[in-house]
């Protein structure tokens, strides 16, 4: 697989990956003890940290690439092995 191939799933993998990591340790206002802004849904997140989150993100998408890409080297799961309609 060419670099470039690499590089490019491994961005899918971390834009997939922020919409995964997003919900978790999100604290709404209530949560955290602090007054509402008028106008500010209840469910709204009291404080956002993009480091932290791009931190989380580059962790779950390296773990995921290095798995896609030792079954693309070791052929754990082949398309032969999912084609259920042909068999």
């Amino acid at each position: 697989m060419r670099w470039q191939s690499m590089l490019a799933i491994y961005f899918l993998f971390w834009a997939f990956s922020v919409f995964l990591v997003l919900p978790f340790g999100v604290r709404t206002a209530h949560e955290a003890g602090v007054e509402l802004v008028p106008g500010q849904a209840e469910s709204a997140p009291h404080s956002f940290s993009a480091v932290k989150v791009m931190i989380r993100t580059t962790i779950v998408a390296t773990v995921l690439f290095v798995l896609f890409y030792l079954n693309y080297v070791f052929g754990w799961v082949t398309t032969d092995m999912l084609d259920w309609a042909h068999r």
